[in-house]
């Protein structure tokens, strides 16, 4: 071998050595910025499946615990469809199907989710997920696909006062920001704006935590007795084809949910029953059904014929957001169906 191409030798050999072995391993898959994810809004849209959908939903019964007031809304009889099979954040985190982690790099408004089961998994604006750097909310309604891989979540703080690793993950206690809160999500306000809310509810409730959280609110015994009151109260078991609900705390609709099915709609319930049941917390009664019915109408008429914007996100489908009478409204589609409405 002559003297040039030893010395050539030489060098790729040192080259080489000198590589880490993890360069080797499986290539990492780089997330782009959540930006990236969330299209602008295609404004001035109608969608025929929220028509589609307010058309099959009947207000119903209604009950009552204390200063809350639910009213259902039903499907009519005989109204079916094959639905997706969609599980709940917490079902999909009880099967370890679901891992919500902090980014590489980690910071406040964005999250990585992972599913990594065989069913779809919707997450609801205002989902509460514990652990991290800090607790976080839930920016907007999510479905992720079957096998998605690592997605860009978009949240907001609701923990001010931590930022070092309790857990390397998070999990989920089944709890959701109040209205109030969710309808500040809802509505892409600042960061700032939802610390002063979760604030005031920490001192409405008076459940001060050291770190500023918001799931303090949730682990107050009094707080807790409260919510399984109203949970064993307002349980659409024995309403026939409930869709979902429309909710007054005394005189105020604090807000409509409705699901594409019934089933999704009873799993989903208690969660956002009690996160309303939170704004009823101490209040005195005012429910004036005749007023009440009247009121449900009205916001669904509105909503029927409301124009929006439409856009994508981390998830598949699209959501369609848009105002109805004073309230913010959104609706996550997919697959010619409302799989979730939410107006607050």
């Amino acid at each position: 071998m002559n003297p040039l191409r030893r010395s050539f030798l030489k060098l790729l050999g040192a080259a080489t050595l000198s590589v880490p072995a993890e360069a080797f391993a499986q290539p990492i898959r780089i997330l782009p910025d959540g930006d990236a994810l969330k299209p602008a809004p295609v404004a001035g849209q109608t969608s025929s499946d929220l028509q589609r959908m307010l058309a099959g939903l009947v207000p119903g019964s209604a009950m009552t615990q204390d200063a809350l007031a639910a009213i259902w809304l039903q499907a009519p009889e005989g109204a079916s469809r094959a639905t997706t099979q969609i599980v709940t954040l917490d079902e999909a985190r009880a099967a370890a199907a679901l891992t919500v982690t902090e980014r590489a790099q980690a910071s406040v408004p964005e999250l990585i989710a992972d599913n990594r089961g065989t069913s779809y998994v919707l997450l609801l604006a205002g989902e509460i997920l514990i652990g991290g750097k800090q607790n976080r909310v839930l920016r907007e309604d999510l479905l992720l696909p079957p096998l998605s891989g690592p997605r860009n979540v978009g949240v907001y703080c609701v923990e001010q006062g931590r930022w070092n690793e309790g857990r390397k993950d998070f999990e989920s206690r089944s709890s959701v920001v109040q209205p109030s809160v969710r309808s500040e999500v809802m509505g892409k306000a600042p960061q700032s704006r939802i610390w002063s809310g979760v604030a005031a509810a920490s001192r409405d409730l008076r459940a001060p935590s050291p770190t500023g959280s918001y799931q303090a609110i949730y682990d107050k015994p009094e707080v807790r007795a409260h919510l399984d009151a109203a949970t064993r109260r307002l349980d659409p078991a024995g309403v026939p084809r409930a869709r979902g609900a429309a909710i007054f705390v005394g005189p105020r609709l604090a807000g409509i949910d409705a699901f594409d099915s019934p089933d999704l709609f009873a799993r989903e319930w208690p969660k956002l029953l009690r996160a309303y049941a939170l704004d009823a917390y101490g209040s005195v009664g005012g429910w004036d059904e005749t007023g009440a019915r009247k009121r449900v109408e009205s916001v669904l008429r509105g909503a029927d014929r409301v124009e929006g914007g439409l856009r994508g996100n981390a998830g598949v489908g699209q959501l369609f957001e848009f105002g109805v009478e004073r309230s913010r409204g959104a609706a996550l589609l997919f697959e010619g169906a409302v799989v979730h409405l939410a107006i607050l």
